[in-house]
């Protein structure tokens, strides 16, 4: 079910709701737990490894709300705003919106890629080092196959919206970016306000924010994920804090983890999210007392 609600800038949010009224063990949906997701990049709630979550969040009882991220899902931009990284205005508003119309329901998120920058109780494929993700993703064969192509989507994003965003941006200019990072210097970075990129690729990296986590959080990481390299993965900031759980495996990619000689169905990454839900929904008191 598709809700959307409105941002203080008269902006919309879109969200999609995966609700489970005939769950067995939380027939009450005042009280059934309920779990957030939030899609990298460029995803939406249409994401395979969204879909995936949703149904293992489905096998557990919970309900599932997916967090689209501004003119991304195919609703109107009704205000020259999109997203990014460092900015939770729309995700405290949904955040908000959720709590007080599920007051007695246990709420949890995860987020994966970007989402997990953003905010999340259990990430996937973060990208701790924006400055080290960007710069991983300029060599040359990693520009070709991931660069490129991340750029034109979200420069597709882009001129969808023309009308209401060229009142405010150069869109001729952010059209003609070869690469993220440049598409954050003509876009990202002005619409928000920072003095240059960097700023807000220092802004944008968790790496930063780990030493403040205060509750029982998950990170799972690729070693060989382009997306965000092996040697930008914060662990020794990690361990420094009882409430981070870093898992890096030597492979899975970014956002892939498959297993098996055949890979089908459910992924690594789908048996921890499951596994993590349950606990920290479930088994939350214990969870909190191991940090």
């Amino acid at each position: 079910m598709r809700e959307l609600i409105k941002a203080a800038d008269g902006g919309q949010i879109s969200l999609d709701w995966f609700d489970h009224d005939d769950s067995p063990s939380h027939p009450d949906s005042a009280s059934r737990p309920t779990v957030i997701l939030l899609p990298g990049l460029t995803g939406t709630s249409q994401e395979s490894y969204i879909l995936h979550m949703v149904q293992q969040s489905r096998d557990l009882g919970y309900r599932c709300v997916v967090f689209n991220n501004r003119g991304v899902s195919g609703e109107t931009l009704l205000t020259p705003r999109t997203y990014c990284a460092a900015n939770t205005e729309d995700l405290e508003t949904v955040m908000d919106h959720i709590q007080q119309n599920n007051r007695a329901a246990p709420l949890m998120a995860a987020g994966v890629s970007m989402g997990g920058m953003m905010l999340g109780v259990v990430l996937f494929s973060a990208g701790w080092d924006v400055f080290e993700c960007t710069a991983s993703l300029e060599r040359p064969l990693d520009r070709f196959l991931f660069n490129s192509y991340l750029t034109s989507c979200l420069q597709a994003s882009v001129d969808r919206h023309r009308p209401v965003l060229e009142k405010c941006y150069d869109i001729d200019h952010v059209m003609k970016a070869k690469t993220i990072r440049e598409f954050d210097e003509r876009f990202t970075s002005v619409m928000f306000g920072y003095p240059t990129n960097d700023d807000y690729y220092h802004d944008a990296s968790p790496v930063h924010r780990l030493k403040s986590v205060q509750v029982p959080m998950l990170c799972l990481n690729a070693a060989d994920d382009v997306f965000s390299p092996s040697h930008a993965i914060p662990v020794e900031a990690a361990k420094q804090n009882p409430n981070v759980a870093l898992l890096i495996t030597c492979h899975g990619g970014h956002i892939g983890f498959l297993e098996g000689l055949w890979p089908r169905q459910n992924t690594y990454m789908d048996r921890v999210f499951k596994q993590f839900a349950k606990a920290v929904i479930e088994e939350g008191t214990l969870l909190a007392d191991l940090s």
